[in-house]
């Protein structure tokens, strides 16, 4: 049984110092590297935690200055990434601090992105080849996640999404990727079980849809099978009887599929993101229920690839039909729903779903094409 309680160092994608009250180092780090006047970026539920004012009181207690942004929406947009970057010239900060879960990760991102590159902020979307103007310099990045679902305390890149359309751009250059990660999974302790359970099955996505992504790159297959194996083991207990044990297995496996899926997303993302455009959906809930569902879609002529993640789920069942049927049960043991009907989802909703699907720039490295009518069939099949 591996000691969550020693802090231990991995330098893969970045330095990610990992263990129970590894957050504690973050005052320390700081002086070491001549920092002194911090934007600490969060979401506003985090900031009125304990565990973020302690936080604030290790930091201030070292002498360091912190300015707390936290204005900034559920499914971040522009306005939020304008504000805090205006929050940190205006406060003459030297760094920046993102502390949360996804939405936090991305704006905090975005500012560090934003501080010396003036263009329009969606000049610099990666799909339409914006990464080429990230040329200058961006202030020093430190990640503390707080939720073990989207790993994006390991990424280089942030979705943001446009005020008016809901369109999410992504903005990504190598040099967004945060210096140092401090991934303690004490933080993760007090989350609630519905938070746990959904960031747990947006960690069980990232890693199941970057193994099956067409594009060939057998170094992060590999790491999402093991994500894969830990969220299969962990979830369960980590949303029903938490440990350290379980709570730490879950944020490897979730900084593991936000290094995994630099092979790639699908379909099921690509099903999840209108869902949190269009109806504010959070993440972690869209991709858990269209995630059975993508994959009954993909399983056919994959047969070896959903073996072997039959396998590592332990399954007895190890066709492509027992996995999705594992991935229905699952949800159903963690309390979430099955079906887009229980969020609100509609059949007047459809058509509106399928044009955002058919736009999103996942379902491109998904194994099997997919047509705007596969996206009508599967949002129908979903309710």
């Amino acid at each position: 049984m591996t000691d969550f309680n020693i802090i231990r160092q991995f330098n893969y994608p970045t330095t990610i110092r990992f263990g129970a009250g590894a957050v504690n180092e973050l005052p320390d780090h700081l002086a070491s590297v001549g920092l002194t006047k911090a934007l600490l970026v969060t979401d506003p539920a985090v900031s009125q935690l304990d565990f973020f004012r302690r936080i604030v009181k290790l930091l201030t207690d070292r002498g360091i200055s912190v300015e707390v942004f936290s204005d900034i929406h559920k499914n971040p947009v522009k306005s939020d990434v304008l504000k805090g970057g205006d929050a940190f010239a205006a406060t003459d900060r030297d760094c920046v601090i993102g502390i949360g879960g996804g939405a936090a990760m991305d704006v905090a991102r975005a500012i560090v992105l934003r501080v010396n590159h003036r263009r329009d902020l969606f000049d610099y979307d990666d799909l339409i080849g914006g990464d080429q103007y990230v040329t200058e310099d961006v202030p020093y990045f430190i990640t503390v996640p707080t939720t073990s679902g989207t790993g994006s305390e390991v990424g280089r890149s942030a979705i943001i999404s446009e005020d008016e359309t809901h369109r999410k751009r992504i903005l990504f250059a190598p040099k967004l990727m945060a210096r140092i990660v401090f991934a303690d999974p004490l933080l993760t302790m007090e989350l609630p079980p519905f938070i746990t359970a959904a960031t747990g099955m947006d960690a069980l996505t990232h890693n199941m849809e970057a193994f099956i992504a067409k594009n060939y790159h057998p170094l992060s297959a590999g790491i999402a099978l093991e994500g894969i194996y830990l969220v299969n083991r962990a979830l369960r207990a980590a949303v029903h009887t938490p440990t350290l044990q379980a709570r730490s297995e879950m944020m490897i496996a979730s900084l593991m599929g936000a290094v995994a899926f630099q092979k790639g997303l699908g379909v099921v993302h690509s099903l999840a993101h209108p869902l949190s455009s269009l109806l504010d959906t959070h993440h972690g809930l869209a991709n858990a229920i269209n995630l059975p569902y993508g994959m009954q879609f993909n399983a056919p002529g994959l047969e070896e690839p959903f073996r072997r993640m039959a396998e590592a789920m332990n399954l007895e069942d190890k066709t492509g039909d027992g996995v999705v049927a594992h991935l229905f049960d699952l949800n159903k043991q963690l309390g979430l729903p099955v079906s887009l009907r229980d969020i609100g989802v509609t059949v007047d909703h459809i058509e509106t779903l399928a044009d955002l699907a058919l736009a999103d720039f996942c379902h491109p490295n998904n194994p099997k094409p997919v047509t705007r009518e596969d996206f009508k069939q599967l949002y129908t099949e979903a309710l």
